[in-house]
């Protein structure tokens, strides 16, 4: 390292620490060659790290190369990147400006890089009142895990769906905090956000989960300090969020709660409390947010005029938690307007300014990593790096944001918590649950041979006309019923039966019909959303009547009543919901 040019040890800038691995095309932290530490901790030594890592890296970048004719410079030194140090055997480095040394060229090459770690390197964490948290792999050392047993995975799949619990609590921690939460609470789950991102990656959900709602909170096996586990017994009609803090419960026991509510499993868990708000709208610059009207709220401090206002820090979680000022006043507002500011995070999170920007990149992971809790199953760097690069890849208009559909509590006079509203929620669970987008998406489907895709071009008969039994050949028990139903009732198909179940499980949902058939077969491919693939040219059956009949067998990709098989529109019931890419300004 240059002294002069870089003053004292102390005053190292840690986004200056980062350079490029030619091995694997990402940013690694170097430590400087004097033995100055960092700012920033690195990540944890792997097996081949102890045998040539990061000790055998050190020296190297102390001192010259063995067999280089040339010494190389310290990071930081004289270039942005550091050129790939030569393997073995490979001739010496040509010096500084001769021919084959493009200073300018690779300049561009290591900038475009950035731009990708950066992606890889962070992703928002929606968390404590509808903030959001970042990750940067390298420090995990700030990370605080909780081991939730089998009320979790104890790893992460890159190749299937996910589902990730992420909670803020109502615990009064850190400075300047007094005046939120409950006076002397626990750490109760304040705001709960079951995120689910699909199977390929094209969209998720974010299903906002009141804490008001009362539940039946299920036995619940908790680690203790000492290793042991004490099983702490359930309770019933309760708010949901004593599913955390309350009786010495942990996140496992909110994850459980969610499986015992929605009928979903939760994979994973992440939790912070208030001071990861203010901290992290700090470290991104601030969050733009948009009022219909002008605010000044005595209870939460919030003082904003009407339109497009930038807030972080205090005011940031002054906003987050306000909600005497908007709509009729409740907690079911309030998470209106915090699905507002997350979006605008998400898009704030994934701009080229933040994520251009390593020293911002650094200060960012530091100010979110040391507010977060995360289930043993993702606590390790490499697990958490996985996660992050999966979260990438979804696009912001396909996040949508939505509450679980409630009414209010009948048992109340007053009325101070609401029930699941069993006509509307039933059904975003089980879309959530068969990983059903609630966004239009391009499906795979829509790539099949020209062949196969024409036999839903055509002519289409009434609803009325189509003609068809239904069997049971892998969806859950009691679907081809189900189905049967909402087809006879939703959709005007009333020739319609309930043949059983057929004599084999098979993995997709198929219809065969007869040539002359194919337009009934259209009409009903056309009502459930089946592709191409999924209509079998065959042979009609003959019903009780005598009359023929087509075949629909429901598989195990079957996705629910009403449900379309290809998610390019869903039959989705009346819920308000919303998507990461659009602005909305809170009323």
């Amino acid at each position: 390292m240059d002294a002069q040019g870089r003053g004292r040890a102390d005053d190292i800038d840690p986004a200056d620490q980062w350079v490029l691995n030619p091995n694997t095309g990402e940013y690694e932290l170097r430590l400087s060659p004097s033995g100055a530490q960092s700012a920033v901790p690195g990540p944890r030594r792997s097996a081949a790290d102890r045998v040539g890592g990061p000790e055998q890296a050190r020296a190297r970048t102390a001192a010259p190369d063995r067999e280089s004719s040339s010494p190389q410079k310290a990071p930081g030194a004289g270039s942005d990147v550091p050129g790939p140090r030569r393997r073995r055997g490979a001739p010496p480095e040509e010096p500084a400006n001769r021919r084959g040394r493009r200073p300018v060229k690779k300049k561009s090459k290591a900038k475009k890089i950035l731009v990708w770690t950066g992606g890889t390197m962070a992703f928002v964490l929606i968390g404590v009142a509808g903030a959001g948290y970042l990750y940067l792999k390298h420090l995990e050392g700030n990370v605080t895990t909780t081991d939730v047993g089998s009320a979790g995975k104890s790893g992460f799949s890159k190749d299937e769906a996910f589902n990730i619990l992420i909670i803020g609590t109502d615990k009064r921690t850190g400075k300047g905090n007094e005046g939120y939460g409950d006076k002397g609470s626990v750490g109760h789950a304040d705001t709960n956000i079951l995120l689910h991102v699909s199977k390929d990656r094209t969209n998720a959900t974010a299903l906002s989960i009141p804490r008001d709602l009362i539940v039946d909170v299920p036995d619940c096996p908790t680690k203790q300090p000492d290793g042991s586990e004490k099983n702490i017994p359930g309770t019933q009609n309760q708010r949901f969020n004593t599913s955390l803090g309350q009786y010495g419960r942990d996140a496992g026991c909110t994850m459980r709660t969610v499986k015992e509510v929605t009928g979903i499993t939760v994979d994973h868990f992440m939790m912070a409390d208030f001071n990861a708000v203010k901290t992290l709208t700090t470290a991104v610059g601030g969050v733009e947010v948009c009022l219909a009207k002008a605010v000044d709220d005595k209870e939460s401090k919030l003082k904003l005029p009407a339109g497009e206002s930038v807030v972080e820090g205090e005011q940031a979680l002054a906003f987050v938690r306000t909600r005497h000022s908007f709509g009729n006043q409740g907690d079911l507002d309030r998470i209106k307007v915090q699905q507002q500011f997350l979006s605008s995070l998400m898009r704030k999170m994934s701009s080229s300014d933040t994520l251009t920007s390593p020293t911002k990149l650094v200060g960012l992971a530091e100010a979110a990593t040391k507010a977060l809790t995360v289930d043993t199953g993702i606590g390790k760097v490499s697990t958490l790096k996985d996660v992050a690069l999966q979260l990438k890849k979804v696009p912001t208009k396909n996040i949508t944001f939505l509450t679980v559909p409630v009414i209010d509590n009948p048992a109340e006079k007053v009325k101070a918590t609401v029930v699941v509203d069993q006509t509307r929620a039933p059904q975003v669970f089980q879309m959530i649950a068969n990983d059903t987008s609630f966004t239009e998406v391009t499906q795979q489907a829509a790539k099949e041979k020209a062949a196969v895709a024409a036999r839903l071009k055509g002519t289409k008969s009434a609803a009325s006309d189509v003609r068809v039994r239904i069997l049971n050949g892998g969806a859950p028990a009691g679907s081809a019923q189900e189905q049967l139903t909402w087809l006879q009732t939703e959709a005007d198909v009333s020739k319609s039966e309930n043949a059983g179940n057929a004599g084999a499980v098979q993995a997709t949902t198929t219809l065969e019909y007869a040539p002359a058939q194919a337009d009934q077969a259209r009409r009903l491919a056309d009502i459930m959303g089946l592709s191409g693939a999924a209509m079998k040219p065959g042979k009609s059956v003959t019903n009780a009547q005598g009359l023929p009949t087509m075949t629909l067998i429901l598989g195990k990709d079957f996705k629910g009543a009403g449900v379309k098989m290809n998610s390019s529109t869903v039959a989705t019931p009346d819920v308000e919901k919303s998507t990461a890419d659009k602005v909305q300004c809170a009323k």
